[in-house]
């Protein structure tokens, strides 16, 4: 059980803020994103019926499916109870995973969920589904056998449903290949179902698998989502016990067509600056990401909270608020400077270089998901002594950043406080005083 001394502690770091030096001023800027759930909430699924919004959770507190709801994504929640109180037949003891909830078209809600196979040893899991009338259950799981189980792949794990915009009705899930330890590939499946959620049509298929080295042999945590112009697969990577657990995503233009993974995850515990630990299993509900991080240690006495954050689409690629997003200096728009390429240490290997003259400046186009205060980690170089630029946003506010000399090719960053609106802005880099390079800027 966690002290109270310590609960307090964490709490506070969350919503702790953090100072930042621009010329002479200091600026605060409020660390997003938030505390959803202050208790064990792992691997939310949300859900929105009418003006009330409900969220479904991996077992925790001796329930097997916990429900909570909130008149909004952001609160405030209150836990409800078990939305599956009665266990399956084909099951054995232990927790249930990753629960999904959706409403089918003749009014009944269907939840998937991935459970203990019983006469499996080592244990493996596969995945079941259950019906209510009511979105805060009790659900009663159809049938006497789980819905997928392919032992031979090891298993099967956290189901999602997803309704394209032609009204086809998927099933998304992981086979659990890293769970046998024989390098059996772990792949997120597409499974196409009837409007009952659990007849298939057809043969499942392939959208990613665990082929990345940073992945450390584990991807899992699916949500498939429909934007104007592609589809955009969330998923989670690395072993969940950890700091390391990350969400990443994927994007194609069709179902048909390969997934292709971005350079660069979503969120890490690196990219939120330590506000959230290990973020992972994470759900959309209108412009909100909703998601867990840990809080305390894992082995011992950690447990996941539930957070929210701001999301938006730039150009139908995610972005989160208070998650870093880099944008390269040398794809801006340069005026009377150069674009220097093999810049040693530097991201993708290319800076903005002689940045010398009063006229010289770079704009770089930045994301905001909404508007408000956001942080600039600037990454530059400075070698002939401290540096300034006149920094400029969307052509209105405008201030002076210092940038302390730390030799060529030796890229550090500095913090500035930016006031950007929703959607596009454009950061202008004006040369101030002496000389430095621009290698890029990371929004967060």
């Amino acid at each position: 059980m966690r002290s109270p001394a310590l609960t307090l502690l964490l709490v506070v770091t969350m919503l702790m803020t953090t100072t930042v030096h621009v010329g002479s001023a200091l600026a605060v800027v409020t660390v997003h994103p938030k505390v959803a759930i202050a208790a064990d909430f792992p691997d939310p699924d949300l859900l929105q019926v009418g003006s009330t919004v409900y969220a479904y959770s991996t077992s925790s507190a001796g329930r097997t499916v916990p429900v909570a709801s909130a008149p909004s994504p952001t609160g405030p929640w209150t836990i409800r109870g078990d939305a599956l109180p009665t266990k399956p037949s084909w099951v054995k003891e232990g927790g249930f995973w990753a629960p999904d909830v959706s409403r089918r078209a003749d009014g009944q809600y269907l939840m998937y969920f991935t459970a203990p196979r019983a006469g499996t040893t080592p244990t493996r899991m596969c995945i079941g589904a259950a019906l209510s009338t009511d979105p805060l259950g009790p659900f009663r799981p159809i049938g006497d056998a789980p819905l997928v189980c392919d032992l031979n792949e090891g298993g099967d794990i956290d189901p999602g449903s997803f309704v394209d915009t032609d009204g086809k009705r998927y099933l998304v899930y992981k086979n659990d290949g890293n769970a046998l330890g024989n390098n059996t590939p772990s792949i997120i499946w597409l499974q196409e179902v009837r409007p009952d959620g659990i007849t298939f049509i057809g043969p499942r298929r392939e959208l990613i698998r665990n082929d990345h080295p940073a992945e450390r042999g584990v991807i899992e945590a699916p949500v498939l989502i429909r934007r104007p112009t592609q589809y955009v697969l969330l998923y989670a990577g690395v072993p969940y016990c950890g700091n390391d657990y990350f969400t990443g995503y994927a994007v194609s233009s069709s179902l048909t067509r390969p997934f292709t993974k971005a350079h660069r995850p979503l969120m890490t515990s690196e990219t939120l600056d330590g506000a959230v630990r290990g973020p992972g299993g994470a759900d959309v509900i209108g412009d909100q990401l909703f998601f867990h991080g840990w809080v305390g240690t894992c082995p011992g006495q950690g447990s996941r909270w539930a957070y929210t954050a701001d999301l938006g689409w730039a150009n139908d690629y995610p972005v989160v608020r208070g998650s870093r997003v880099r944008y390269e200096a040398e794809r801006g728009a340069v005026n009377h400077a150069v674009v220097r390429t093999g810049a040693v240490g530097a991201s993708q290997g290319a800076v903005v270089a002689k940045l010398d003259y009063q006229d010289s400046w770079v704009d770089i186009q930045v994301f905001a998901p909404t508007s408000g205060e956001y942080t600039a980690h600037v990454a530059y170089a400075a070698g002939y002594g401290d540096a300034q630029h006149t920094v400029t946003v969307n052509g209105t506010s405008r201030f002076v950043l210092d940038y302390p000399a730390h030799g060529w090719d030796n890229w550090k960053q500095v913090r500035a406080s930016v006031n950007l609106t929703r959607g596009w802005n454009t950061i202008r880099f004006q040369h101030h005083n002496r000389w430095a390079e621009l290698d890029h800027v990371e929004i967060a």
